[in-house]
Parts: C-alpha cells; sequence; structure tokens
C-alpha cells in the first residue's frame, strides 16, 4: 500500500504549517478569493504574523465564503506584490496532482527520482498538492525541476512558476459544489537541496546544476555535476530511509542503464506567465 495514502493522525494546523515551512521573518503572500463575489484579497506580511491567533482567525471568517491560499516562497522585504520579480528566495517545490491522484502518490514514492515530500495535502477527494522543503536552488532551477516533475509524474503544467499559492491545511475548499477541509500530512523533516533530484529536464531550460567539487579538488562546470554525484545522493538519501543496500545498488545500476541507452533530454510543457491571482484546486 502507498504509504503517502495510510490512514494517520491529521493534527496540522494551519499556523504550524506556516511556521515548519518559512522562517518566522520570511515575508509571504496571503490570498483569500470569493468567487461568488468576485473579490480576491492579497495580504503581504511575515510568515510569523500569517500564523498569528489574529490573523487565523480573519482567514477562518474569510473562510466562511472564500478559498485560503499561500505563496510557497518568501518575498523580498520591500515587496508589494508577487511577481517573479519579487521572489527573494525559494523555500519549496512543488507538484500539483488534479488527476489520478492515487497513482500519481504511488510513482512519485517509488521512483527514486524525487526525496520523499516534507508535506502532502489532499485537496479534494483524490486531488493533491505535493510539497518538498529545499534550499539553496534558484529560481529558474526551480520551475524547471517543476516542470520536469510534471512531465514525469503528471499533474497541472500551470501550477509550476515560483509564484504560485497552494492551499493551507485546515480551511475549506471552496472552489467545487462539495466542500472539502483541506487537510495536511507531514512526512519528511528534512531540507532538500538540488542533488537530491535526478529528474530529467528539457535542454532549452537550460543548466540546472551549479558547480560541485569532484575529485582532485577541481570543480565541475555548471550543468555537469558528474553522474557519481548523483548517484552518491541518491544512495545517502535511499539509505537513511532505511531502504534495502542491495536494493539501492540494483536501482543505481538499473537507473545508470536507462540513462546510457535513451536520450537526454525529455520534453516538458512550457511555464506560463506568472498571475498575481493564480490558485489551484
Amino acid at each position: 500500500m502507498n504509504s503517502f495514502l495510510e490512514s494517520k493522525p491529521d493534527s496540522l494546523s494551519a499556523s504550524e504549517y506556516i511556521l515548519q515551512n518559512f522562517e518566522p521573518s520570511d515575508r509571504i503572500a496571503v490570498l483569500v478569493r470569493d468567487r461568488r463575489a468576485g473579490e480576491t484579497i492579497q495580504r503581504i506580511t511575515t510568515a510569523k504574523n500569517a500564523a498569528c491567533p489574529e490573523f487565523q482567525a480573519w482567514l477562518r471568517h474569510k473562510n466562511i465564503s472564500s478559498d485560503v491560499y499561500i505563496g510557497m516562497n518568501a518575498l523580498k522585504r520591500d515587496a508589494q506584490s508577487r511577481t517573479k520579480e519579487d521572489i527573494e528566495t525559494i523555500r519549496h517545490l512543488y507538484l500539483d496532482v488534479d488527476r489520478n491522484g492515487p497513482l500519481a502518490l504511488e510513482a512519485i514514492e517509488n521512483s527514486g527520482l524525487v526525496p520523499r515530500p516534507n508535506y502532502v495535502l489532499e485537496t479534494s477527494p483524490e486531488k493533491y498538492q505535493v510539497v518538498w522543503k529545499v534550499e539553496g536552488i534558484a529560481q529558474d532551477q526551480a520551475e524547471t525541476l517543476q516542470r520536469a516533475m510534471v512531465s514525469e509524474f503528471g499533474g497541472d503544467p500551470a501550477a509550476t512558476d515560483s509564484t504560485r499559492v497552494l492551499r493551507v491545511p485546515h480551511f475549506v475548499n471552496r472552489k467545487y459544489e462539495t466542500q472539502h477541509l483541506v487537510g495536511a500530512r507531514a512526512e519528511a523533516t528534512q531540507t532538500y537541496h538540488l542533488e537530491d533530484f535526478r529528474l530529467r529536464t528539457d535542454a532549452h531550460d537550460g543548466p540546472l546544476h551549479r558547480e560541485a567539487p569532484n575529485e582532485g579538488g577541481r570543480s565541475n562546470p555548471p550543468g555537469n555535476l558528474s553522474q557519481s554525484e548523483r548517484d552518491w545522493a541518491f544512495a545517502k538519501r535511499a539509505l537513511a530511509r532505511g531502504d534495502d543496500p542491495e536494493e539501492v545498488i540494483r536501482r543505481i545500476a538499473d537507473y545508470r542503464e536507462t540513462i546510457s541507452t535513451i536520450p537526454f533530454t525529455t520534453p516538458v510543457s512550457p511555464s506560463p506567465k506568472p498571475s498575481a491571482t493564480r490558485e489551484k484546486h
């Protein structure tokens, strides 16, 4: 059985979710949208303030008729909007799975191409938003990886930009006729880096990997992280979660055999233009 789908207590509140995903001083965008009234309100504030009881009470009041979303990346100190130019730090990678949800989660868990997610949000029945906490990843690299995840696992190709807002747990999804309380399951606790993601990317997206050390104290040119370094990062991650060493070796060998017989690039959908009111589910 897919462990992402196993029943487990969902005790993660909206405040806990925000504070676990951001530094208290991070400036983030919180958006509420009333579809019936055609009203959208966006507040830019610190994560600490967004998690405080007074702000959460305001969100619960708005949730009576509106949907609640949060931007997943930190904004610049003087940002007054949520455009790509306003992004200061990439805090997350994410995948919006709006069809074949259980199959997509199973593929993510078993692929070996991405690490275990930090959170899986069920936004409506069998629809999910999958979130990884990251650091040291540039904006263009994040969007490249998110397009590659859509190509590999399915999901919404329009939900790959760094300005995307996602659902918040313990608020009601009012987009559909049947309302749904959004739940979040905490999975992994670590923060990931570029080398933890082994996805194929479109060559037109440009170099994905930054310089990385190799033998002899030299540095690989940008975009040329060695396969051995990628395999070692994968092995450390797999062994840390308790995978059998022989199985890890077999998967690395299978992966190397695969990449030696197929082209490097995989077509992916182009990134859409950013919008200040994008939201999902």
